[in-house]
């Protein structure tokens, strides 16, 4: 199983994930196929704050949202309607023996990244496969290596600060770690304001993602049992993504 970040197994972060990537626009395109393919049952795999999940389940849609970061999913049953959601603990290839025959399955932002080895990430489509019916899709996004969006991950870039409710102001920025395609490394930083950790007041998360390619891509998915339907442009970031969208055969 994949190990997932500090950001989203440390309660202090985790708590912070929604307020910094508060336009979540980019979830638009997943309700829109999940409308579109008249799914009436989703999985979503890597659902950290539980953000999709909760969208999906408010439209009367049947949702089993999954994530190896326990301090993620208190804060998506914390939040208003999910009881409505099976929540569950565990990295994608948990989903397997469950017995679901999900209509969808999805894996929004970083999560298909995450994935850094070929057998973690084989292992991965295996199991959201068999959680999925015959003729169910799978959705996820990836960014496309040739646009190099690590480039704009550096503290030169600029830092962000968002008001906490109960801590105070927050500052966070990113530095550019390594990259040896491909894999990149990056570390976010948080400055919390003084006195309010007892052990000082930055909090470090690193972070690895694989960039993969198309072609390298399309073989992954042929090998695990998919068929490709399409590849869409993700509207929030156009032409720096991929969107695949492959049914189960």
């Amino acid at each position: 199983m994949t190990t997932p970040d500090p950001k989203f197994v440390d309660p202090r972060l985790a708590r912070l994930y929604d307020a910094f990537d508060d336009d979540r626009g980019d979830l638009d395109l997943y309700t829109g196929l999940a409308e579109r393919l008249g799914a009436r049952s989703v999985l979503d795999v890597g659902c950290g704050t539980g953000v999709l999940a909760l969208q999906l389940a408010a439209l009367g849609l049947q949702v089993t949202g999954i994530d190896p970061a326990a301090a993620s999913l208190e804060v998506a049953r914390g939040k208003p309607g999910a009881e409505a959601v099976t929540w569950i603990e565990g990295g994608a290839d948990s989903v397997a023996g469950l017995g679901l025959t999900a209509d969808l399955a999805t894996m929004t932002g970083n999560v298909a990244q995450v994935f850094t080895t070929d057998t973690g990430w084989a292992q991965a489509l295996a199991a959201v496969r068999e959680a999925l019916r015959p003729g169910g899709v799978l959705v996820f996004e990836t960014r496309v290596p040739a646009r190099q969006a690590w480039l704009g991950w550096t503290r030169e870039q600029g830092s962000d600060r968002r008001d906490i409710p109960g801590v105070g102001e927050v500052e966070t920025w990113c530095d550019l770690v390594e990259v040896a395609l491909p894999l990149v490394t990056f570390q976010g930083t948080y400055r919390f304001p003084p006195g309010v950790l007892p052990d000082g007041d930055l909090v470090t998360s690193a972070s690895t993602l694989r960039f993969r390619e198309r072609d390298e891509i399309e073989a992954s998915l042929a090998a695990a049992g998919f068929e490709l339907d399409e590849v869409l442009d993700a509207p929030d970031r156009p032409g720096l993504e991929w969107v695949f969208m492959a049914r189960r055969v």
